[in-house]
């Protein structure tokens, strides 16, 4: 295992720079997930660390080594893709041990790796099989298990859930964690579902037009985003939006561009009239309260209901546990949660409060 630094990394095709000086410390061990809209530059970053792309200017080091000038052979990492790219005419075996073969390894150690990898990935029963003969979650564990046969420093994966259906990628989601957590790996892994990233990850690393807009765990970033583009992102159902200004004069509050009023917990000092971004996730509406909106959609969901709603000319949604009876055109009253309010200065998007 090994710990990865990206220092200061810039990439350009040309006089297009679509990395703009990208620096991550990843710890021995650790579990970082690179997420962000697609065109966002985080599979270019990843195949710079993989040594699939070269780097225009900045250091990588893989341990104690740069790797810059390094093929991607000699970098000790093992790549999963969102392509299984198995062999159709080898067996799941000959898949999983072939890299080795390919650096003439003894046969009984090839043996003994595919074995201990196919016990940890739960392949043992199709080891003579072909890819043909398998389901795409099968075939993403072989792809996985061909990694760790390997035993490499670091696993990089690109987006490799992306061609199974939901409820699979569920199931994988799980048994990658579990894998890491077993294996204790460095790991870096690209993806777009800021789900996965959510479930799996030690820390994140939200990348936007080729930048870094933070680097936290989880929680950091769902708590406490760094900026509009942090809030939006993170978050399934994304968060309420909300555009208006401060008022401080008595119990501070927030005031819509129709004069509504919501509460706010707590604004920096000199921000009375201070146009702002009041954020506010769907679930953190109590039923009940001053807040007026107007139904527009309801949608049940089971375990909870989802309600799109106007205050005014702008759009809400809430998200409830309780079974919630309304229709659209209704009337529903709401109680934002102060304390779990977020706002935004309007002209930089970055965090007041």
């Amino acid at each position: 295992m090994a710990s990865v630094d990206v220092i200061d990394v810039k990439k350009s095709y040309g006089a297009q720079q679509v990395i703009h000086g990208v620096s991550i410390s990843i710890a021995d061990g650790e579990f970082v997930t690179l997420v962000g809209p697609s065109g966002c530059g985080k599979s270019t970053l990843l195949r710079m660390i993989a040594g699939l792309e070269p780097i225009t200017a900045g250091g990588l080091k893989i341990g104690e080594r740069f790797v810059n000038d390094l093929p991607p052979r000699d970098r000790d990492i093992a790549m999963v893709f969102q392509s299984y790219a198995l062999y159709p005419h080898k067996t799941v075996a000959e898949n999983m041990g072939f890299a080795l073969k390919m650096r003439k390894a003894p046969r009984t150690e090839i043996d003994a790796r595919v074995k201990r990898a196919a016990e940890i990935l739960d392949l043992g029963p199709y080891l003579a099989r072909y890819p043909r003969q398998l389901s795409g979650g099968q075939r993403q564990r072989v792809a996985m298990g061909r990694a760790i046969v390997r035993d490499p420093k670091v696993f990089l994966f690109d987006e490799p859930l992306s061609n199974l259906d939901a409820k699979l990628r569920v199931q994988m989601r799980a048994e990658i964690k579990e894998l890491h957590q077993r294996l204790k790996t460095t790991t870096i892994y690209v993806t777009h579902d800021q789900i996965e990233a959510m479930t799996m990850a030690d820390r994140i690393v939200v990348l936007h037009d080729g930048i870094i807009e933070q680097i936290g765990s989880p929680l950091e970033l769902y708590d406490r985003p760094a900026n509009l583009f942090v809030a939006g992102f993170i978050g399934s159902p994304a968060m309420n939006m909300l555009d208006g200004h401060l008022q401080t004069s008595g119990d501070a509050r927030f005031v819509t561009e129709d004069g509504i009023e919501l509460p706010v917990a707590d604004v920096p000092a000199g921000s009375d009239g201070r146009p702002v971004i009041y954020g506010i996730r769907p679930e953190h509406f109590a039923l009940g309260g001053p807040l007026q909106a107007q139904v527009s959609v309801v949608e049940p969901t089971g375990s909870e209901t989802q309600v799109f709603a106007h205050i005014g000319r702008q759009k809400l949604l809430g998200v409830f546990r309780e079974r919630v009876s309304v229709n659209p055109g209704e009337i529903l009253a709401l109680t934002p949660q102060a304390d779990a309010v977020h706002l935004f200065d309007k002209a930089s998007g970055l965090r007041l409060n």
